[in-house]
């Protein structure tokens, strides 16, 4: 049951950061990095608990690069 819900959130997290980083706007592209970090700690069990460890350690690059757009669009005091 839980791997079931985990592809949920993967999915649902995925589509709306990779939707969300298309936008025009920085209003809405800023949110982009926030669904794809909120999906990071469900890619990472899933693919420990899968044994991929590939993907696993590609997980910490995508978070590395989500937690940047969040530097960038959250924190960063802009000039």
């Amino acid at each position: 049951m839980l791997i079931a819900i985990d592809q949920i959130f993967i999915g649902g997290c995925g589509i709306a950061s990779v939707y969300l980083s298309q936008s025009r706007t920085d209003r809405v592209r800023r949110w982009a990095c926030i669904f794809g970090l909120a999906a990071q700690p469900a890619w990472m069990w899933a693919t420990w608990h899968a044994s991929l460890w590939g993907i696993f350690a590609l997980s910490f690059v995508y978070t590395a690069n989500w937690a940047r757009g969040f530097w960038n669009y959250w924190v960063r005091v802009k000039a």
